[in-house]
């Protein structure tokens, strides 16, 4: 009998993964359950993205291996929109490089920076992927935790007091998924100072900056030392081309060609039309983004009112596409999310899977039309 390696002794199966399943079903045993608990945009790409799609189907090329840089175009455009949106200059031949989503993003830095034995600071609650692969290339997790208390930012007088002499990378997420908080100007540069006395990589994971958010950042803006910092991005949530696999990765050349050294050993270059289709997603201009905005507005005031009905805590400044809602006192996050589940077919995600800091809350999801947002509001007032 072939043992599984032991690497993924200390790894679970991803939450959503396994309940899901549990929520298709109840789906086919003719439950009609609403699922508003997974972030994955239902709202169609742009039209002009479309199209371009469909027109690098005919380019002769277009169905052969591609470069492992991704295409010259899509770099530059790249480039335009961090240049357009985030006031960053991006060299597009150096300091750029397309993913096939932010996730592989994760696993491809991880591999190119992290030795068996290092540490790496993950936030607590946060993307539960982030230390799902640390501990895939053996590395160990060290949790820094956001509170509701600190408005969900890290407390720096914390981890000052730390050993950090074996940690060498720090992944940080604004606007926040779970919690929608915005970090501003002064927190990306105590991170950034941070990472320069402590020798650590600072990772910012920013695939929400345009969601329900006025003012996108980046924290590559307030780097002076290039090395110092790397920034994932994405199309999956801003464009609604989650199924797509699109991503970015940007920062100094010098990370940039470690990150493709491992890249180029693991995939053979992503689908040249679907570089065209984001090119011209890139390209859009802010009206795309105000006129999306709109309805996931209109969505979170529903979201706000079902979660009003359940008598759970929220702030209604969040960005992003979710709601983070703290659960009435004397349940957990699980039995809430089971209850809601199996009274009124009903599916959002518990805080716990990320991290412990998040029990005690739950997160629902935007994505869902409005018109299922109000049926489960009547659900639980019926």
């Amino acid at each position: 009998m072939i043992a599984q390696a032991t690497r993924l002794n200390h790894v679970e199966e991803y939450y959503f993964s396994t309940k899901l399943k549990e929520v298709r079903d109840l789906q086919d045993s003719g439950k009609p359950v609403i699922n508003l608990g997974v972030g994955s945009p239902d709202l169609p790409p742009p039209s002009q993205v479309m199209t371009a799609l469909h027109q690098a189907l005919l380019n002769p090329d277009a169905h052969q291996y591609q470069p492992y840089r991704g295409t010259k175009d899509f770099r530059q455009a790249i480039s335009e929109f961090y240049r357009n949106f985030y006031g960053v200059q991006l060299d597009s031949e150096t300091e750029v490089l397309p993913l096939m989503g932010s996730k592989e993003g994760i696993t491809h830095i991880s591999m190119a920076f992290l030795n068996e034995g290092d540490e790496v600071l993950v936030p607590n609650p946060g993307y539960p992927t982030y230390a799902a692969v640390s501990r895939l290339v053996g590395a160990n997790t060290v949790l820094y935790d956001l509170s509701e208390e600190t408005g969900w930012l890290p407390d720096f007088q914390e981890l000052e007091k730390r050993d950090l002499s074996r940690v060498k990378l720090m992944w940080v997420n604004y606007p926040n998924m779970p919690t929608g908080v915005v970090a501003k100007k002064a927190i990306f540069k105590q991170l950034i100072a941070f990472g320069k006395k402590h020798r650590i990589l600072i990772v910012n994971d920013n695939p929400y900056s345009f969601i329900l958010n006025e003012e996108p950042e980046s924290i590559l803006k307030y780097s002076d030392e290039a090395d110092g910092v790397l920034e994932l991005n994405s199309l999956s949530k801003s464009f609604n081309m989650s199924g797509w696999r699109i991503g970015m990765l940007c920062g100094s050349e010098k990370h940039i060609n470690s990150v493709l050294k491992v890249k180029t050993n693991m995939d053979s270059g992503m689908f040249f039309p679907l570089q065209a289709g984001a090119a011209m997603a890139l390209r859009l201009p802010q009206e795309w983004f105000r006129e999306q905005n709109k309805v996931y507005q209109s969505r979170k005031e529903q979201i706000m009112n079902l979660a009003t009905l359940l008598n759970c805590r929220f702030t209604e400044d969040q960005t992003g596409m979710f709601l983070w809602c703290r659960v009435p006192e004397g349940t957990t996050s699980e039995a809430f999310v089971d209850h809601l589940l199996k009274q009124y077919h009903i599916f959002v995600a518990p805080g716990f899977i990320f991290g412990s800091q998040g029990e005690g809350y739950i997160r629902f999801s935007l994505c869902s039309p409005e018109e299922n947002i109000i049926k489960a509001c009547k659900r639980l007032t019926a």
